[in-house]
């Protein structure tokens, strides 16, 4: 399905025919094109198994690490196509933050910021990486929690400040989209309501594609989304557009609770 929405005049991201195989012949994603708008949010909406988790890893080759998995047509950033790339260098530039919060348990807070840097290997000079620790943890509203704790493991930290430490540590690198799959699912009102404002925030300086179950939470924070159902992009738009005219019916059953 081509993209509904009104031209878009700088898209970092085009997805062309997106298909995405668990076995052959089944198909989770299906022919999903679309383009994502620099520094925006978009939501990417629909009932459980519909395939959204699946579209967002296929944007930085995830399923590259499971040779069963197939993916199908182009995906392209700044107008090269990603499945062309080194996936390390895909990664670099397209971060990943899961539904459950994952601070790596054998590092230091300190560590785990530094993590995308270690693991490629990159070697910075020690006020270097100060730096990138504070201003990342900065970003993430968490610097003056932990700054007297940044050598503890950030398995010690309470459910949303290890989800802003897995934040921080996927800006780190400085990527230019940043993938999000139902990052405030384990966590409570209020710290769902601290993720809500930071993304408000670092949409200013990433483009951030976020899976969602919350209708409520896409129409507070995305600026455009996506309800995909049975492996069909079913329909996308401007978020307040949707909500409030949607074209598809299937569309309009989900937002009113219908299914989900």
């Amino acid at each position: 399905m081509e993209n509904t929405i009104i031209k878009l005049n700088n898209p970092i991201l085009k997805l062309k025919d997106i298909s995405v195989s668990y076995t052959a012949g089944k198909y989770a994603v299906k022919d999903v094109s679309a383009r994502v708008a620099m520094n925006s949010i978009t939501a990417i909406m629909g009932p459980s198994g519909c395939g959204k988790s699946t579209l967002l890893r296929a944007i930085n080759r995830m399923h590259d690490l499971y040779p069963e998995i197939k993916v199908e047509g182009r995906a392209s950033l700044d107008d090269k196509n990603i499945y062309q790339m080194n996936p390390m260098h895909v990664r670099k530039r397209i971060g990943m933050v899961f539904q459950r919060p994952n601070p790596f348990p054998s590092m230091s807070i300190y560590e785990n910021v530094l993590a995308g840097y270690s693991l490629n290997g990159i070697k910075l000079k020690k006020q270097e990486k100060d730096k990138i620790v504070e201003n990342c943890l900065r970003d993430v509203s968490l610097w003056d929690e932990v700054k007297d704790s940044l050598h503890k493991k950030g398995t010690f930290l309470s459910g949303g400040q290890q989800q802003r430490l897995c934040i921080a540590r996927s800006i780190a690198l400085e990527p230019e989209i940043l993938l999000m799959d139902e990052p405030t699912s384990a966590l409570d009102p209020i710290a769902t309501k601290h993720i809500e404002d930071l993304l408000l925030e670092l949409k200013k300086r990433f483009t951030i594609i976020i899976v969602t179950h919350n209708m409520g939470q896409a129409a507070r924070i995305s600026d455009y989304s996506m309800f995909m159902y049975m492996g069909d992009l079913v329909e996308y738009d401007k978020t307040a557009k949707m909500f409030d005219s949607p074209k598809d019916k299937r569309t309009a059953q989900y937002l009113s609770g219908q299914f989900g």
